[in-house]
């Protein structure tokens, strides 16, 4: 083991640009996952007709599948039928298709766990089925979804290493590429790497703790 030179400051550094990718992917998969999931989620609570049915169809499909076959379907497969993406946008339309199908079940479980007397409640006060969901139904779902949401944001975070097979330069194809230069470098790097992923983790599951607080 080499800790010294695994651990140089230009080796620290084409680390954390690394880890800048993984942060930057995993950001914008958990913003259009979260819109597409609360879309479906609410469709499948509202079971609006035909919508719902396929909707169910589409999440029950890609929950039983493995997220690495999606990211190889989403890079070599696409371009068979005219769609050709590049590293990046391939790793995130990956992550958006899988992970929109696992939140949508924490949003549809958050919805249904309203109790329904709130929502006669509002139904009697002269609130439309729409004005009842927006407005009552959907802010208290919101507040209690947070904790399995940001659980799943974490995995998002930790799925997208998953992306090193398609050359992603994310933290470990860094830590892959240097890992490469020198054999001692090995053990190094993966504590590096796991200290990152594990700062990054622990802060997401602090703001889940304060939310949680703030919003019992």
């Amino acid at each position: 083991m080499d800790f010294t030179g695994a651990l140089s400051p230009a080796n620290i550094n084409f680390l954390l640009q690394g880890l800048l990718i993984t942060i930057e992917v995993a950001l914008i998969s958990i913003v259009i996952s979260f819109v597409i999931s609360v879309l479906v989620g609410t469709v499948r609570y509202a079971k609006v007709p035909v919508l719902a049915k396929v909707f169910a169809v589409l999440v029950e499909t890609i929950r039983n599948l493995p997220l690495l076959l999606i990211i190889f379907f989403t890079y070599f497969a696409l371009p068979e039928v005219g769609i050709k993406l590049d590293v990046f946008s391939a790793a995130v339309t990956a992550l958006v298709i899988f992970e929109s199908a696992m939140i949508s079940e924490i949003v549809r479980g958050g919805l249904n766990s309203v109790e329904k007397g709130l929502v006669e409640a509002g139904r009697s006060s002269g609130l439309t089925a729409t004005q009842t969901l927006w407005h009552i139904v959907l802010p208290i779902a919101l507040r209690r979804m947070v904790p399995p949401m940001v659980s799943q944001f974490i995995s998002l975070l930790k799925d997208t290493s998953l992306a090193v097979v398609i050359s992603l330069p994310e933290l470990m194809n860094h830590v892959q590429i240097i890992n490469g230069h020198n054999i001692n470098y090995v053990i190094p790097t993966f504590l590096f790497a796991a200290l990152l992923y594990f700062a990054v983790n622990y802060l997401l599951s602090i703001i889940s703790r304060r939310l949680e607080h703030k919003h019992p």
